[in-house]
């Protein structure tokens, strides 16, 4: 079992920076790579980013590109998801997530999820 504890989340003002971070334990070492995923409310969850836990480029969806980062301190278990320039509509409950096979943008290919975080961006 992987268990995943994100922290990070707030209320912002839309332009501004906030950093989500989530951390694991437990079987780490089956953990092939790292998600975030959102989900607004009265929406589907919706995918952010990956990366995978060896390191590497991550990937994001398109309406975070060039404002948010995804990277992993595998010391620490943890990985980071900066998000600047934000803006209203990234309001969301935002929830880490582990793969134990491969990358993916898919939230049902993820084997693992963190409670959640909310972020919430005011206009």
């Amino acid at each position: 079992q992987v268990q995943l504890v994100e922290s990070g989340g707030g209320l912002v003002q839309a332009g501004g920076s906030l950093r989500l971070s989530c951390a694991a334990s437990g079987r780490t070492f089956s953990i092939y790579a790292m998600g975030w995923f959102r989900q607004a409310p009265g929406k589907e969850r919706e995918f952010v980013a990956t990366i995978s836990w060896s390191g590497g480029n991550a990937i994001y969806t398109d309406s975070v590109k060039g404002r948010f980062t995804l990277s992993r301190d595998k010391a620490k278990n943890t990985v980071y998801l900066q998000m600047n320039s934000l803006k209203p509509e990234d309001t969301a409950v935002y929830y880490c997530a582990a793969n134990s096979r491969y990358r993916s943008s898919l939230y049902s290919e993820y084997d693992y999820w963190g409670q959640g975080t909310h972020v919430t961006v005011s206009s």
